[in-house]
């Protein structure tokens, strides 16, 4: 299929191993991408929770081990991170600079985004809060992923699994969604509309911002074009 006119073309994804990750060049740049990303992110897991339309399926989860134990939700998410990377272990994958951050950082965040964030009541800004945690969910992704600084821990669960199983990853990763989900509901959470707008917008919205923001670590002698051939008669041609 060609691609349409326009669009951005995304650079690649070069999975990296931690090493090399940190001396691939544009590291500065990188790090704050991958800042910026989380940051985004956090406040993205925030106005949906505050929107109460429905959240994501981890963050049913979350909300949903939240309601059963003296802590807030994001020292759930992170201690929920912390068990998903014990489960790469026998997955064997290896954890990067990004998923180290990603386990830390993105449940402080959150509850910083919680604690400043008002919670709306009328349902107009309830349904912004959720759309703009949609769209900025899709956002942060893209620029912690396309940093290049290695996978969260749950999107390293579902490539580990990928990889283990030979299932396609929609197959793997509704799968986990699915499963998580519905243990949050039966942990008293509840999810919602907001869950659904954001299991089918968010891998699209995060693969259209991908193109725009994935970061070339690619050498300049391979971004350059191919020549063309010379055709008989052609200007500079022998």
């Amino acid at each position: 299929m060609s691609r349409v006119v326009g669009a951005p073309r995304a650079e690649p994804l070069t999975g990296l191993g931690p090493v090399a990750q940190l001396t691939a060049g544009r590291l500065p740049e990188r790090l704050l991408r991958l800042v910026a990303g989380l940051a985004l992110y956090g406040l993205s897991i925030a106005l949906m929770i505050e929107g109460s339309v429905g959240a994501s399926p981890w963050d049913v989860f979350h909300s949903g081990v939240a309601r059963h134990v003296p802590v807030s939700l994001g020292t759930v998410l992170t201690a929920a991170s912390v068990c998903v990377l014990l489960a790469w272990i026998p997955l064997r994958q290896i954890p990067g600079v990004g998923t180290v951050a990603n386990t830390l950082l993105l449940g402080p965040l959150a509850d910083v985004s919680l604690w400043l964030l008002p919670a709306p009541e009328a349902l107009v800004p309830r349904v912004t809060y959720m759309l703009a945690g949609v769209v900025l969910c899709a956002l942060g992704t893209a620029l912690y992923v396309g940093a290049q600084l290695g996978p969260g821990p749950r999107d390293g669960l579902m490539t580990g699994l990928v990889r283990r199983t030979g299932r396609s990853v929609r197959s793997v990763r509704t799968a986990i969604e699915v499963s998580v989900l519905l243990a949050g509901v039966a942990l008293g959470a509840s999810a919602g509309p907001g869950t659904v707008v954001f299991a089918l917008a968010v891998g699209p919205l995060t693969q259209i911002m991908l193109g725009y923001l994935v970061v070339d670590l690619r050498s300049s002698d391979e971004r350059l074009p191919l020549a063309e051939p010379c055709a008989a008669g052609k200007r500079g041609c022998p």
